[in-house]
């Protein structure tokens, strides 16, 4: 489309470049999952991009609850099918948490069934595991650490 721009009326290529601006520079949602099985142990991924363990999760899709986003996630990561919400653990944006972009992350605390299967996109994530309390990696991918610690300390829920 060569001669689109120019058949423009003057000033629409600066509008559309301020809608684009704001629009795909707009933060993420997402929701992160601080699962628990019934006998204390914590799901972690390994994430493809980082090589580390990290909190499952992702971001939303377009038509999408956080509730659906997060049954979504932790099947497709973890293979798990089984969840019951307990509460936010707090949100999180702090632009400098994921290098990628900046996010708006909704953390919560649920309890799963151990998973089923593996996940579903080996090259996102290469493996998911049950850790027991003194099993757990200290850090954790992109900011995770504190979210996951809130958890575990029953903390009031963070708000950034």
């Amino acid at each position: 489309m060569p001669g689109l721009f120019p058949r423009l009326p003057r000033g629409t290529l600066t509008l559309m470049r301020e809608a684009a601006r704001h629009l795909l520079r707009r933060p993420l949602v997402g929701v992160a999952a601080c699962a628990r099985t019934r006998d204390g142990k914590w799901l972690l991924v390994r994430r493809g991009d980082t090589g580390t363990w990290g909190l499952p999760g992702g971001t939303l899709e377009w038509g999408e609850t956080l509730a659906t986003c997060l049954a979504r996630e932790l099947l497709e990561e973890a293979g798990v099918t089984r969840l019951a919400f307990e509460r936010v653990v707090g949100v999180y944006s702090r632009p400098d948490r994921d290098p990628r972009f900046h996010a708006v992350t909704v953390a919560v605390a649920c309890e799963i069934d151990p998973p089923v299967r593996g996940p579903t996109n080996p090259l996102e994530i290469l493996e998911r595991r049950l850790f027991a309390e003194e099993e757990l990696p200290e850090e954790l991918a992109l900011g995770m650490s504190d979210i996951l610690r809130a958890a575990r300390e029953g903390a009031a829920p963070a708000f950034e």
